[in-house]
């Protein structure tokens, strides 16, 4: 059931209330970030909280990783995110009593999340310990247009009499943060990892510098303020941790006092401490010289520019609608600035996961930046392609040739201590060949494909050379290893990892063969290139004549069922009551995997084995990963199960803003919310893009009237409206360009080219484990 606090509605997300229990998940989901700095959502005077996150992409402080039982090859250290200095704080007492809402009475409370504006907006009516009223509104904003600033307006209005008031506005590094539980998807617990370099405080600014313990990395945080209507005003350091502003105002009732609080963020694993002050001083500066007024317009430009060429509107489902514009707002703010950073499987939002990237980025999130903002998807791509050096080295190690990315990690290396579900997970190598391709095919950045491209698709291919090998029968097998479900690690031909790699090496050949220069730099020659082709040729993919299916890895269908009957509903998710061992040896999926394939490498199927396939795997996948409702969604709405897929899509949309996986509170899961655009555009919008063309197959599940959405394809928007028995195609700026309507080819021009949906034929869907149905909620119309 949909939380009480949240209120439905089209372009922004409000919560109304002081629920304890709903704090933790609120301060995710209202969560502000740029890809290069992100802040929970906190109260502004800093207390009552759960986990008072603020981030800086790419900042991490690196730990021993715990084995009972080390062996070669093993990743040594670890890497977690740092809870970095916390600029948020403005604190305030009335009267002297500080203002704390586990005191005295909030009257009313109200987070509200603007997704045109890029703001998040609080209101409060306190009333404190001693009978004296208060309004606090705050409004705050992390900066599309500048990387390195955020900023908050915060005013207070006594709502009785006149009052004298205290503002505290704060830096302030090594908070406490939460010890984590038994759940591996938490963040390890860092003990005061920042050590102060320097903490200097001039008129209405304070800097704090810092650099973590071990990793060395460096930091600094700055303030500045504009304030109105003040008696006095005191900037003081008071410890190398915190650097105060104190304001002290008399207000009448009525009036407003206002406190502007600028914010800078700023690190480097090279330049000095005085470099890292001056670059945040110069952001202030300009924060300051553009103004608070100036910030909001510049922010909702940035955002009016997005959303005309990425909205996707919805009919029929008001609470779906807004889940589908918070998911791809967030989606954005996780991508949007990281440059050069990666985009972490909790973007910036909270410490889940420890802050790390996974094989997630590359094959849910990059596809909705790259039809949507392709310039943030290269971003992302060039950040793999600068881990590059250490990808060769982990190959090296592990005694393989070409690269070997990490299943996790912050700066490149590899930090996963469970080699069967991480080190064994290789798929990540064509993860990131896949993005790469597409991300080529959809833009034709030549540019980006000779300076990184091509090498990127060069050294994975490589990868998967040396992984594989021939059999006595020919065929090229990948034995070892562990496919997108992780209830099956180590096992052979991972259907898969072994079509991904298939792919893989096609489009490096082909890259190779389009720049034969840039080939020949990386020591590709036309035998290298013949060899990659016939390994792809000759890829096993294992099928299972008896059943009529294919098979997940070699002999999977073979296996023991999960007694799904005898699982209580509590026992959910697996991972945290049974030992992988007896996962492993069983029929149990804990996320889309052969489905997933259907979906990436459709091409690689017939719609008979695709419907087949869905029938055996969807009533033994679990879906204990947030990874797997949407791909289940755009495969069951291709095969004919629309009403299976609207559920699908629904659970997908909601993951966080219903909290299904009871784990909100560490951040939010990025993944699931780009996957809510592939629902709607891969799945009832039917598109794909294998080998570069664009086609669409549109059909709408009974609970929508109608689907509109757009699409960037090289230098040309695209927009696409469905209704029930047609679909609307029209381009909005560029030149014609081919398409194809479930088969039909047409040109997509500036006129509106209207065709029809073929008639499809009912099907009753399979049925799914027990205690595992798609998630059912009101219908909010």
């Amino acid at each position: 059931m949909r939380p009480a606090g949240f209120e439905v509605a089209p372009w922004h997300l409000s919560w109304r209330g002081t629920d304890p229990d709903a704090m933790a998940a609120i301060e995710s989901i209202f969560a502000l970030s740029n890809g290069h700095i992100g802040m929970r959502a906190n109260l502004e005077e800093g207390e009552p909280v759960f986990n008072p996150g603020t981030y800086l992409n790419g900042f991490y402080e690196q730990r021993e990783l715990p084995y009972a039982e080390g062996g070669y090859g093993y990743p040594e250290d670890g890497q977690t995110v740092v809870n970095v200095t916390n600029g948020k704080i403005i604190r305030l007492l009335v009267e002297d009593e500080p203002m704390d809402m586990r005191y005295g009475n909030a009257d009313e409370h109200e987070w509200k999340l603007d997704f045109r504006a890029g703001t998040l907006e609080r209101v409060t009516d306190w009333t404190s310990p001693t009978g004296r009223k208060v309004r606090v509104r705050s409004t705050r904003l992390v900066s599309f247009t500048e990387r390195a600033i955020a900023a908050i307006r915060y005013e207070v209005e006594p709502l009785d009499l006149e009052m004298e008031i205290v503002v505290q506005s704060d830096l302030l590094a090594n908070e406490d943060v939460p010890r984590p539980g038994n759940d591996p998807r938490l963040a390890a617990a860092l003990d005061r990892p920042l050590v102060g370099d320097f903490a200097e405080a001039k008129g209405h600014r304070g800097v704090l510098g810092h650099h973590t313990k071990e990793s060395g990395l460096r930091m600094a945080a700055g303030m500045d303020h504009e304030l109105l209507g003040t008696n006095s005003v005191n900037c003081e350091i008071l410890s190398d941790d915190l650097a105060r502003l104190t304001v002290t105002a008399k207000v009448q009732a009525g009036q407003k006092f206002t406190v502007i609080k600028y914010l800078s963020y700023g690190w480097s694993s090279q330049r000095s401490p005085s470099a890292l002050r001056a670059q945040v001083d110069a952001a202030l500066a300009t924060a300051l010289d553009n103004g608070w007024d100036e910030l909001l317009s510049r922010q909702r430009k940035y955002l009016d520019d997005f959303w005309r060429s990425a909205d996707v509107t919805l009919d029929g489902d008001a609470e779906l609608q807004q889940a589908v514009r918070f998911a791809l707002f967030h989606v954005l703010q996780a991508g949007a600035r990281g440059e050069t950073r990666a985009i972490p499987g909790k973007g910036l939002t909270g410490p889940g996961y420890d802050g790390h990237a996974f094989w997630d980025t590359e094959t849910y999130v990059l596809p909705v930046l790259t039809y949507t903002v392709p310039a943030a998807a290269a971003d992302a791509l060039r950040w793999r392609h600068s881990t590059l050096d250490k990808a060769k080295a982990r190959a090296v190690e592990l005694g393989q040739v070409g690269a070997m990315f990490p299943w996790r990690s912050i700066n490149g290396e590899e930090c996963s201590s469970y080699w069967p579900a991480g080190s064994a997970a290789v798929h990540v190598n064509a993860d990131i060949a896949y993005a790469v391709s597409q991300y080529i095919a959809a833009t034709g950045d030549e540019q980006f494909e000779v300076t990184q491209g091509v090498e990127l698709l060069v050294e994975t291919a490589r990868s998967w050379a040396s992984l594989g090998h021939h059999d006595l029968r020919g065929d090229f097998r990948i034995d070892g290893v562990t496919g997108p479900d992780e209830y099956s690690a180590v096992a052979n031909n991972n259907v898969f990892t072994n079509l991904m790699a298939q792919k893989n090496f096609r489009d490096a050949a082909d890259a190779c063969k389009r720049h034969p220069t840039i080939a020949r730099h990386h020591g590709v020659d036309d035998e290298e290139m013949a060899y990659w082709r016939d390994c792809a040729d000759r890829m096993l993919v294992v099928f299972d004549p008896a059943l009529g299916v294919h098979q997940q890895s070699e002999s999977f269908t073979r296996q023991a069922l999960w007694d799904f009957d005898s699982t209580p509903k509590e026992n959910y998710p697996l991972l945290l009551h049974y030992p992988y061992q007896d996962l492993y040896r069983k029929q149990v999926v804990k996320q889309a995997d052969l489905v997933l394939a259907m979906y990436l490498r459709g091409d690689a199927f017939t719609p008979e084995q695709k419907l087949k396939n869905f029938d055996y795997y969807d009533p033994i996948t679990v879906r204990d990963s947030s990874l797997s409702a949407c791909a289940q969604s755009i495969v069951a709405a291709e095969v004919g199960y629309l009403d299976l897929a609207y559920d699908y899509f629904a659970e997908a949309a909601l993951t966080d803003l219903h909290d299904l996986h009871h784990n909100a509170s560490s951040g939010l899961h990025i993944a699931s919310l780009a996957g809510t655009w592939l629902c709607c555009v891969a799945g009832f919008g039917g598109m794909r893009d294998h080998n570069g063309s664009i086609t669409f197959a549109p059909r709408l599940p009974a609970r929508l009237h109608g689907l509109t959405f757009r699409l960037s394809v090289r230098d040309r928007c695209i927009a696409v409206r469905v209704r029930p028995g047609e679909a609307t195609y029209q381009l909005v700026y560029g030149e014609p360009m081919e398409a194809q309507h479930h088969g039909q080819t047409f040109t997509v021009h500036s006129g509106e080219t209207v065709l029809e949906i073929p008639a499809l034929h009912h099907r009753e869907p399979p049925t799914q484990p027990r205690h595992c149905e798609p998630y059912q909620r009101e219908a909010r119309l």
